[in-house]
């Protein structure tokens, strides 16, 4: 985990935020790392945590988790993670290996990609407290999507993304007054004009948004990038006390190697 990062969103371990809806943004580069320290902060602060994979195995987050000191495979067993892996679960939709009379959350695939329902209730389900075993103890739950720009590339519409994010906002910060964590792509001068549309209207939801992105400068020896840190919350806030328009708290970091 990263202890500055920690420190600038003000959480900790012992004491996670609830109701929170964070948006990490990869600009140019790979932001996978705010996706791993999210994972590994949540299941050491005691969270139920449903991850929906769309871009990686789930061996690659097992390995990194295992280097920031959690094992995915022993939160899987102890019910605290719900672990869907995207790849996987296509494959079986695309090539009909699922197991018959139970519905895929990426059953979509095989449609016109305007039906998100199943993957809503899959993650409904899995962070819903009946789904606790009697016994567990589980803090707020999160849910945590790795890439949401995916789905835009798998064919689903736009609109149909939008209301995922809206009936998941509503779920897990609303009702379970849990976390939501999504990583999107996002850059200024991309041409995919529905991506960008997605990233603007993400951005009104969050309370914070987190940007990793290369540097203007170019190629520097011992600085790669900058993450920018973004309280939206706190930003309207301040406008609304002080009657400005357009303020943003905004912190930037540089990120060695």
């Amino acid at each position: 985990m990263f202890a500055e990062l920690n420190e600038l969103l003000g959480v900790s371990v012992e004491k996670p935020e609830q109701g929170k809806f964070t948006l990490l943004c990869a600009d140019k580069t790979d932001a996978s790392f705010l996706l791993h320290h999210f994972l590994s902060f949540y299941l050491k602060a005691g969270c139920k945590v449903c991850f929906v994979a769309l871009l990686q195995s789930f061996s690659h987050y097992n390995i990194v988790a295992q280097k920031l000191g959690v094992s995915l495979t022993a939160a899987k067993e102890r019910g605290q993670l719900v672990f869907l892996e995207g790849l996987k679960s296509s494959n079986d939709v695309l090539f009909g290996q699922q197991q018959m009379g139970e519905a895929s959350p990426f059953q979509f695939i095989s449609g016109d990609g305007s039906n998100l329902k199943v993957l809503y209730e899959f993650v409904r389900t899995a962070l819903s407290p009946v789904a606790a075993a009697v016994g567990d103890s589980w803090k707020c739950p999160v849910l945590i999507v790795d890439n949401l720009s995916v789905l835009l590339s798998l064919g689903v519409k736009l609109v149909d993304v939008l209301d995922f994010i809206h009936y998941c906002r509503v779920t897990v910060i609303a009702q379970l007054k849990g976390n939501l964590a999504v990583m999107v792509q996002s850059s200024a001068d991309s041409e995919d004009e529905e991506n960008e549309l997605l990233v603007k209207a993400l951005h009104h939801q969050s309370n914070w948004v987190l940007s990793a992105e290369g540097l203007a400068t170019g190629y520097c020896k011992d600085v790669h990038g900058q993450r920018n840190v973004k309280n939206l919350r706190r930003a309207l806030s301040l406008d609304q006390a002080k009657g400005i328009q357009h303020p943003v708290l905004t912190v930037a970091n540089q990120m060695p190697n």
